[in-house]
């Protein structure tokens, strides 16, 4: 609800629209979302993400595919290891917030801000 001090906002272009529509879609899977929590903390290699999510290698390697493709996270190699890293700082914004948010609601704040 606006107060009669604010102006409306200006009207979204609906590409835009869709476009954030598209990274709420990707930050809606529950694996997508732990791999992006886990990255915003530091960079990872795929063996450690599978693990620390309970994912399998391929899970996990399939998932951060989509998330690679979309501009979330980038992948280098490291010998025989492929290493992913956060590549959009607004999107480990986000998913701090959401969990931090959740957190608080749930009475559990362990450890997020400055994460």
């Amino acid at each position: 609800m606006s107060t009669p001090s604010q102006p409306p906002p200006e009207p979204l272009p609906a590409g835009l629209l869709q476009d954030a529509a598209a990274t709420f879609g990707l930050l809606s899977a529950t694996v997508r979302l732990h791999l992006l929590w886990l990255l915003s903390h530091g960079e990872r290699d795929v063996g450690t993400l599978a693990e620390e999510t309970g994912q399998t290698v391929p899970t996990a390697s399939h998932h951060l595919g989509k998330l690679k493709l979309a501009g979330l996270v980038r992948a280098r190699r490291e010998g025989k290891r492929q290493v992913y890293v956060l590549e959009d700082p607004h999107v480990r914004h986000i998913v701090q917030l959401a969990v931090q948010h959740h957190q608080e609601l749930s009475g559990d704040v362990r450890q997020t801000k400055g994460a």
